[in-house]
């Protein structure tokens, strides 16, 4: 499985892609961009069935929800939920880079090491042939920048 250039969307959703995933067995490879609640994939897919390509990079803000004019608020509970998932590298890496804001920070290159394996170009060739991306209608068609359940 092959997550590139996702955007993220709505927890939720999220949660059941990556828990299918999870009981699949498959092997995943993040190749570019996994943002917003595509960076759930960290605490749900096993460190021993993922490895990052040297385009992957990370995106990681505070979960948020529309108010009742459309405007994004900030979502402790969605936050929480999103720190409650995340492993324990990847925690230290947030708090190092000042916590889960409205901004988006970046986890990429030197320092994913230690967080996601690197993946070794034979397993990036195999799977080139039998390409299956995460990013299905259900996932991909959500906005971009949401990241909790309620939108």
């Amino acid at each position: 499985m092959r997550i590139a250039e996702d955007r993220g969307g709505q927890i939720g959703r999220y949660l059941q892609a990556f828990a299918m995933l999870r009981s699949s067995g498959e092997r995943v490879i993040v190749d570019g961009n996994c943002l917003s609640a595509c960076t759930l994939v960290l605490g749900l897919i096993p460190r021993e069935r993922m490895c990052a390509t040297h385009r992957a990079r990370f995106g990681f803000h505070a979960a948020w929800m529309p108010d009742d004019d459309g405007r994004p608020v900030t979502s402790r509970l969605g936050t929480e939920a999103l720190w409650n998932i995340y492993p324990t590298p990847v925690r230290r890496w947030i708090n190092r880079h000042g916590g889960l804001q409205r901004k988006m920070i970046y986890l990429e290159g030197n320092d994913l090491g230690g967080i996601v394996a690197t993946c070794e170009p034979s397993t990036q060739r195999a799977q080139v042939r039998s390409e299956r991306r995460l990013v299905t209608g259900s996932v991909r068609n959500q906005r971009a920048s949401a990241a909790s359940d309620r939108r």
